[in-house]
């Protein structure tokens, strides 16, 4: 256990861009869905763990090449939040796919964090990430399906 500023940095730098859903919420209302109190169990512990292990676990060596992934990933999420806000903040943009990727916008931040766990050698991010996954992953296929039979 110890502070690390890497994994601080990682933590903020994929959870903050959720913050832009407070100034630029969707343009149409929310869909009533009725996800499984286990998985919004597993969703919400996982993004708590995601935000708080990387910052107070210190890294093991650092594998570099790691960081190209972790990269792309934030990258490829980044990009979902830029197609969110040019697409008129529509759920369909916000739930749908890219590619043969159904729900990018869960997918790729648990992908982040899973490389950087490897870049940063830290298993408990892993651990953290998987959690986090095992939530939000299929939370948001239930939402996208609800959002698409709009």
């Amino acid at each position: 256990m110890g502070f690390s500023p890497l994994g601080l940095a990682v933590a903020l730098a994929i959870l903050l861009p959720n913050l832009l859903l407070i100034w630029f919420p969707p343009a149409e209302p929310w869909p009533a869905v009725r996800v499984p109190w286990l998985l919004t169990a597993f969703e919400r512990a996982g993004q708590a763990l995601c935000l708080v292990v990387p910052a107070i676990t210190v890294p093991g060596p650092l594998v570099w090449w790691w960081l190209v992934a972790v990269a792309a990933a934030i990258a490829g999420y980044y990009g979902s939040w830029v197609r969110y806000l040019v697409r008129g903040r529509s759920l369909r943009a916000l739930y749908g796919p890219i590619g043969p990727v159904p729900v990018p916008m869960a997918i790729l931040p648990v992908a982040a964090f899973l490389t950087a766990a490897a870049w940063l050698s830290n298993p408990w991010l892993a651990a953290a990430a998987v959690v986090l996954g095992v939530g939000h992953i299929p939370a948001s296929v239930i939402i996208a399906r609800v959002v698409d039979a709009r």
